[in-house]
């Protein structure tokens, strides 16, 4: 066992000797927006020498542009990029003709704005690693996007200082196991004080990591309320998604997306568009997939079931949100955190019925008055899509469903201040369409099942063997 392996590893102190103890990582670190929050841990436990190549802050601004190159904004994914790729390759250039045969050469940055003199800014930032694994080894590369919870600006540069630390020696010591560096981001810290919400593994190393399973991840963990996917797959920050954008969110299983699911949002997005408080704004349309419904339908959460549900949406040219929000107003408070345009969110009359059980709100102290209190606040509205199950069956509506006696005068009173909309214009032909039928014609290889999805879905779920696609043997 080797001195480096002796020492403890449970907090940032021990990380932070144990890079240091172990000759073979040396680098750079360059931090900007909240002093040298990490390197400083490697100063404070000793034997930093062995470690730190360089320490710098590149603070001013017209400073950082003469070093890195203009960017649009210096907290961003684009800033941080420009100053891994600029000190690596001066580590490579100075370096490695000296020590590049034992050495494996790292750059770590970060760009942070932590809370103001007069606060109420937003408290976020970027954080990487550019590294060799071994020695005159290909470029390895993490990133994550945080958001700082605490409430005093100290208390944020002592977190950041933290993950700073977990990120580097998870990416030393467990590059081969990059769902352990995942799990080890908030050691010594906790979900109050930290949100991580973007992470990106890229490089030689990480050839094989699919980023949708590890923003997953974060989701799991709790290290994140939210993953989100463009439409061409990518992993999204949704800060910079969802800033000022009016948002219409689409709540669902997606297994799969139908043709219900794609009128739901063209219906809303009509009636959204019109509302006049929407006049001339951008309007972001998501469709979400809540953590709690993916652990309900199993013990534990089968991700590539979930990547399928992600890629049929995107198929349709949607951004999509993975969420832990069961509750919709947590939902509505999270992109609320973003934005303040309106938000609607779109559902169908069974999830109208079902948020009036008070069952779901007894851990609430002011039980679902509390809850739609949170909801309803800054003008949200529910748009709801009818129902008829079968041809027989009278149309549900906002108008005529039926919820527990003692809640219909609150239903009464929501619906006459206009918090649920009716969207009178669906498609009739998509009504009889249901998502556990398509499943079951899949299942029995009845081929009706196409008609039921967009083109584009039908496509790829033959393509991929989505739920069991097979086609049957001749």
């Amino acid at each position: 066992m080797s001195a480096t392996d002796a020492v403890p590893q449970a907090d940032t102190h021990h990380k932070a000797l144990r890079i240091n103890l172990d000759n073979r990582w040396y680098g750079s670190f360059a931090e900007i927006g909240a002093g040298q929050e990490v390197v400083r841990w490697f100063f404070r436990v000793g034997g930093a020498a062995g470690t730190v190549a360089k320490s710098m802050s590149a603070y001013d601004m017209q400073v950082s542009d003469a070093i890195y190159g203009t960017a649009k904004r210096y907290v961003s994914r684009e800033r941080l990029q420009a100053m891994l790729d600029h000190e690596q390759a001066l580590n490579i250039e100075r370096l490695a003709e000296t020590r590049g045969d034992t050495t494996s050469f790292f750059a770590f940055a970060n760009t942070v704005v932590a809370r103001s003199f007069k606060g109420g800014n937003e408290c976020h930032g970027w954080l990487g690693v550019k590294f060799q694994a071994h020695p005159r080894d290909e470029a390895s590369q993490i990133l994550i996007h945080v958001r700082m919870l605490d409430e005093s600006a100290e208390q944020q540069q002592e977190a950041l200082g933290i993950v700073g630390v977990n990120l580097l020696h998870g990416a030393f010591f467990l590059h081969h196991e990059p769902e352990k560096i995942v799990e080890g981001l908030l050691d010594s810290l906790g979900t109050r004080r930290i949100e991580v919400n973007v992470i990106e593994f890229s490089g030689i190393e990480f050839r094989a990591v699919d980023n949708r399973l590890m923003a997953l991840k974060l989701v799991q963990l709790g290290l994140s309320g939210a993953a989100m996917f463009g439409p061409n797959g990518g992993v999204l920050q949704p800060g910079e998604v969802l800033h000022k954008h009016a948002i219409l969110v689409e709540r669902g299983s997606f297994r799969p997306v139908t043709h219900v699911n794609m009128d739901m949002m063209r219906c809303a997005r009509e009636k959204f568009t019109a509302d006049p408080a929407n006049k001339d704004k951008p309007v972001l349309e998501l469709m979400e997939l809540t953590m709690r419904n993916l652990l309900a339908e199993r013990a534990d959460v089968d991700r590539r079931d979930f990547l399928a549900r992600a890629d049929l949406m995107c198929a349709c040219g949607m951004t999509v949100m993975i969420t832990d929000y069961f509750r919709y107003y947590r939902l509505a408070a999270y992109l609320q955190t973003f934005t303040h345009e309106r938000v609607g969110i779109v559902m169908g009359v069974p999830s109208l019925v079902e948020i009036f059980e008070e069952k779901y709100y007894a851990d609430l102290p002011g039980g679902i008055l509390e809850s739609f209190g949170r909801l309803f606040k800054n003008d949200l509205k529910l748009y709801v899509y009818p129902l008829r199950q079968h041809e027989q069956d009278t149309l549900s509506t906002i108008e005529n469903i039926k919820v527990n006696t003692s809640l219909s005068k609150l239903y009464g009173y929501l619906a006459d201040r206009g918090s649920f909309v009716h969207l009178d214009n669906f498609n009739a032909g998509c009504l009889h369409i249901f998502s556990r039928d398509v499943l079951a014609r899949i299942a029995a290889h009845d081929d009706a099942w196409e008609q039921m999805v967009p083109p584009a879905v039908a496509e790829l779920i033959k393509k991929r063997g989505f739920f069991g696609c097979t086609r049957p043997r001749e």
